[in-house]
């Protein structure tokens, strides 16, 4: 309830709320407590799953344009929902598109799109109640469109009956809104406790101050008191929380000598009731830790990569506006690159054309225009009669492809490597080209020697190129493991922007022993390299680790573990069995 509360007084400045809850009363009960909050008339909007670009946005509103003879737009959802919410159902299974599109609304405040020859702008000043379905944890709305939502609510564990209660008036927090002030002290321990539960984005301290000026707001007061800074902490910075802020160590009795020097007594004319930042960070920090949810802490203390998702699957099938294997056809506008299906259409509109000829009067030309409204498809010249198309008419053509894959290589030419297995590997390669090549696949070759990770060959279709840089590859220096998987994560997240789906074959004993800042020391280099592999498996990209190395030993194991990558073990394989199993593993 505090949270709709504070999200009713301001909701573009909040963001919104991330709501995690199956269907039924409780949601209900909170989206109906929400929406009193808010002022009479308030724009509350719905998206569907399946909402496209242009009825997001707005665009060219085509029944409208066949039938005046001129280029009429349309509003989207997001200019609609201007000072208002929007409810985004089913978010955690929105696509990137769609949350890219909304984070953009909340971060500029206007709906931009150019399309169909029209440069639409239109302000876009709202909220976003993301109702979030999932039943596992790797099942939650896009992380873009989390960062920029206030609140995340679990309201699994609320029964129906709990779900009342009396809702605050917010109307005259609302006016009082805009004078509240913060300190300087408040903000030093917003960012401090964001800090230490881990949190790397400055939106959260920024929704976490907005948080606590709409809470002193709601109690009357025109500044923020430390109240307001930990409600706003526990509703806004314990839900994010990635790390368990860290525990001073206790102190051994009888250590006299570790005991700090007593401090000197203040000037007679100092102020005693100057505020202490250090202990108004302790205690907002106490306030965050206990909202994090109990059974959260197992899986914050093994970090953020414990809850990522699973790798996906390389080269898998999607829906394509475009081209690709046809899979038939559905009612639908020709936007966005949609193919109209002009047969499909017609037969659609033929069993109504009687109908349409009767009730419909004809439709006299605007002052000004040179065409009548009404679009007419004659047969010939002199057949006076026509087909009269309208919007459910409308057919577009469906098609499916699968997804192109860049094969990335990663080849460990380090003096280890070179001295076991460095030819084997090389001819493994050149056989995975090859077949990337019949499969009209991408390739990059990436090789890790010495101090650092070099691109060779950026992603290309070109098997002579490839197999000139594989060529040239030298051998020798240490293992740079952790630079290595940086380089792979930069180079998977250029091919995804693509539109291409990476999967990365990395071949390697595991035994990193060069830092990332190229030093020696074979402790800190393994855990840089284990800390890169699980920013690998955040990142879903598909793996393949393939040990080398004669013996192969535990290293190797866990840097597959840690990337969730497949493991290959093959001590006696030559090229072409090389070449066999990474082909299996990754189809």
């Amino acid at each position: 309830m505090q949270a709709a509360a504070l999200l009713a007084i301001d909701p573009a400045g909040l963001g919104g709320a991330s709501l995690r809850a199956m269907p039924g009363p409780v949601r209900d009960a909170w989206l109906a407590l929400l929406r009193g909050l808010l002022p009479a008339g308030t724009p509350w909007r719905r998206v569907p799953l399946a909402v496209g670009d242009s009825r997001l946005l707005g665009g060219l509103d085509l029944t409208a344009t066949l039938q005046s003879g001129r280029p009429v737009a349309e509003r989207g959802l997001l200019a609609e929902a201007d000072g208002g919410v929007l409810v985004l159902a089913m978010a955690e299974r929105v696509t990137a598109n769609t949350a890219a599109h909304l984070a953009m609304a909340l971060d500029t405040g206007e709906a931009i799109a150019e399309r169909d020859g029209l440069a639409l702008r239109a302000p876009a000043r709202l909220a976003v109640v993301a109702l979030d379905e999932g039943l596992a944890p790797e099942e939650a709305p896009p992380a873009a469109l989390l960062e920029r939502l206030a609140f995340r609510l679990d309201l699994h564990a609320i029964a129906p009956r709990e779900a009342e209660g009396e809702a605050p008036d917010v109307a005259a927090a609302r006016a009082r809104l805009p004078a509240v002030t913060a300190g300087d002290d408040i903000l030093v321990a917003l960012c401090g406790t964001a800090l230490a539960l881990g949190i790397g984005t400055l939106r959260a301290p920024v929704l976490a101050l907005r948080a606590a000026r709409a809470a002193a707001a709601l109690a009357g007061r025109d500044a923020v008191t430390e109240d307001d800074a930990a409600l706003a902490a526990r509703l806004v910075l314990g839900p994010r929380a990635l790390v368990l802020p860290a525990e001073a160590p206790a102190e051994e009795p009888g250590s006299e000598a570790e005991q700090p020097a007593p401090e000197p007594p203040p000037d007679p004319g100092e102020e005693d009731d100057l505020p202490d930042p250090q202990a108004l960070q302790d205690m907002i920090l106490a306030a965050a830790a206990a909202a994090v949810p109990a059974h959260l802490l197992d899986g914050l203390k093994l970090g953020e990569a414990a809850r990522s998702r699973t790798p996906g699957k390389a080269g898998a099938q999607k829906a394509s506006p475009r081209r690709g294997r046809p899979i038939g056809v559905r009612a639908g506008e020709p936007r966005g690159g949609a193919r109209l299906a002009l047969v499909e259409t017609l037969r659609a509109a033929a069993p109504w054309q009687r109908l349409r000829r009767r009730s419909a009067a004809p439709i006299a030309a605007r002052p000004g225009e040179d065409m009548p409204r009404r679009i007419e498809i004659r047969p010939g010249e002199d057949t006076p009669r026509r087909i009269e198309i309208r919007r459910e008419d409308l057919r577009i053509r469906r098609f499916r492809q699968r997804s192109e894959t860049a094969t990335i290589f990663a080849v460990d030419a380090s003096g280890s490597a070179a001295l076991h297995r460095l030819g084997e590997a090389k001819g493994a390669v050149e056989l995975l080209l090859a077949d990337c090549y019949v499969r009209r696949d991408k390739v990059a070759l990436l090789a890790f020697r010495g101090t650092g990770a070099e691109l060779l060959l950026p992603p290309t279709s070109s098997l002579v190129r490839a197999k000139r840089s594989l060529a040239g590859l030298p051998g020798g220096g240490g293992t740079p493991v952790a630079a290595a998987l940086d380089a792979a994560l930069a180079l998977a997240d250029a091919v995804r922007r693509k539109g291409q789906t990476p999967l990365l074959v990395m071949l390697t004993d595991g035994r990193a022993n060069v830092a990332r800042d190229g030093a020696g020391g074979r402790a800190r280099a393994e855990a840089e390299a284990l800390e890169a592999a699980r920013a690998l498996r955040a990142a879903r990209v598909a793996c393949v680790l393939v040990d080398v190395s004669p013996r192969p030993a535990e290293a190797g194991r866990r840097l597959a573990a840690e990337m969730g990558a497949k493991y290959l073990a093959l001590p006696y394989a030559d090229a072409a069995t090389l070449s066999r199993a990474v082909k299996a593993e990754a189809a």
